[in-house]
């Protein structure tokens, strides 16, 4: 039996959990399912989160750590600007408002009770394949947030349940392919519905007053969890700095540095020494700072313990304005959320590694290796846009060898079916497969890093091939004597012929081009096998 007055008990405490968590799983169904471009249908290159009436989260959905971390950003920019009534949904992709990168969208819907009371809010964002702006695919080396796609500050998109024709219009003239735009955002409105009804149902169960009570307990044992876990961290500072290869416009490599200490049940992250903002597209802003920082931090959490609000209430980020980390506008970040995300992490490990020597795993494949595809298709006239990322080596672990051929660390998305590439597109998968020693030898340590992949594509019609990659220069760092995983690479040509090409450009390629994409190994722990 269920007590509905006493927070403590452990058992209504754990059924509130999963509770809470199903309403923002069920959203992630609903969203996949309806989906019409294959990033989000096929990849789930999505996120779905629950919160309160004033923006804290709530529970949030397994789905991709950059997206999350970053909304408690957003939440916090976007409902104070608003007197939220019944049937609103808001729209919004400004980096520099929470966001991640344009081609990130958020949808943002409150919850209110049967009373007409806010109860609180579902949200979702997904990544949609195209969004205007100079490249097709909206990820290319681009120098401005301007030349990245169509820019939406946080506006209404239903207003009391009627649609603004105005603002989706707009949107979907800026955009290369209109119908699948539509299509996506109709799924993220029908996610965040399904979000509301089940919302709606705990509140008509439990009542609005016990929902609020378990919403706030929650908070508050995430919040001395993790105040636990940094009391058994190792006193000290520790530093580590990581690199990355470079911003696509002849600068590099570009330091992340970091220094993190606890103090008094607090975690402090202090990025002093980190590059400047860059006038390639590998600015971070802020809030996908925030997301890497918390992700690090609720890896090292008990599987137990909920995500919400309270797990970030211990956390300090200081960084600097202008900087690759904390950019200013009207940086160019399209890359700074896939890929310096991704180097953030590396450096936080790799600083908590001196503290956590048997806890800390090697660096995985630190990329995402976006590839981005577009053009025009030659039967009908229509413009196609293909984005994806693709999976590398895991860092191996003191328990373990790394994964191989696995989206690590920020980007968590699904492979995309060869047969759902080759349906949706003009081009066939010639080759997809482990990339045999790109980890360490596996005598040669105690635990090899996990093995990158290849993926090779051949054109049947002419197309704009648009990489944004890293790792390139240098393999992901091996821990306690283990050694570099393999670096990257990419290469373009006709079949037989292909050549390296740097890890951040555009290039026009003709049909029967062939496309190969090599991924970075992950990095090896221990120096020799047990």
């Amino acid at each position: 039996m269920i007590s509905r007055t006493n927070p403590l008990d452990p058992i209504a405490a754990e059924v509130f959990r999963h509770l809470f968590i199903a309403v923002a799983e069920e959203m992630g169904v609903t969203l996949e399912r309806t989906a019409y471009s294959p990033n989000i249908k096929e990849r789930r290159d999505h996120s779905c989160a629950l919160f309160d009436a004033e923006g804290r989260l709530v529970a949030q959905a397994a789905h991709i750590p950059v997206h999350l971390g970053a909304f408690p950003q957003m939440m916090r920019e976007v409902v104070p600007r608003f007197r939220w009534r019944r049937g609103d949904v808001v729209i919004c992709n400004d980096p520099f408002v929470g966001g991640t990168h344009l081609p990130d969208i958020s949808l943002i819907s409150p919850v209110f009770t049967h009373a007409g009371r806010l109860a609180g809010f579902v949200a979702n964002r997904a990544h949609h394949a195209d969004v205007g702006g100079r490249f097709p695919g909206s990820m290319g080396p681009t120098t401005d947030l301007y030349q990245e796609g169509i820019i939406l500050p946080p506006t209404r998109l239903y207003e009391r349940g009627v649609l603004n024709e105005g603002v989706m219009d707009l949107l979907c003239r800026n955009v290369r392919t209109p119908a699948e735009r539509r299509g996506d955002l109709s799924a993220q409105l029908a996610a965040n519905a399904t979000g509301e009804r089940r919302f709606q149902d705990l509140l008509e169960r439990y009542g609005p007053r016990e929902v609020r009570m378990r919403a706030r307990a929650a908070r508050r044992r995430t919040e001395s969890a993790v105040r636990a876990l940094l009391a058994g961290f190792p006193q000290g500072r520790f530093r580590f700095t990581d690199y990355l290869d470079d911003d696509g416009q002849g600068s590099g490599p570009l330091p992340i540095a970091v220094e993190v200490w606890i103090e008094e049940g607090k975690l402090t992250v202090d990025f002093a020494g980190t590059a400047p903002q860059q006038k390639g597209s590998i600015n971070a802003t802020l809030a996908v700072a925030h997301s890497a920082v918390y992700y690090v931090l609720i890896c090292l959490l008990p599987e137990s313990v909920s995500i919400n609000h309270g797990a970030f209430e211990a956390v300090e980020l200081r960084a600097r304005e202008g900087t690759i980390v904390n950019a200013r506008p009207p940086a160019a970040v399209a890359a700074g959320n896939v890929e310096t995300s991704q180097r953030i992490v590396d450096a936080l490990f790799g600083a908590l590694s001196q503290a956590l020597p048997e806890r800390i795993p090697a660096a995985s494949q630190g990329t995402m290796n976006n590839v981005t595809l577009g053009g025009i298709r030659p039967e009908t006239g229509d413009s196609w846009a293909y984005y994806e990322t693709i999976g590398g080596g895991a860092g191996a672990s003191p328990e373990g060898p790394g994964v191989s051929g696995i989206h690590c660390h920020m980007s968590n998305t699904r492979n995309t079916p060869v047969e759902a590439l080759e349906y949706h597109y003009p081009f066939r998968v010639r080759r997809y497969a482990l990339r045999e020693g790109s980890g360490a030898a596996a005598d040669a340590v105690t635990h090899r890093g996990g093995l990158g992949v290849v993926r090779e594509v051949e054109l049947l019609a002419p197309a704009t091939l648009t990489l944004l990659t890293d790792r390139r220069a240098r393999g992901p760092y091996g821990l306690q004597g283990g050694p570099e995983g393999q670096p990257g690479r990419n290469r373009v040509g006709a079949a037989g012929d292909e050549r390296d090409v740097p890890s951040k450009g555009s290039k026009e390629l003709p049909a029967g081009c062939r496309i190969i994409i090599e991924t970075p190994g992950g990095g090896a722990w221990g120096s020799a096998r047990e």
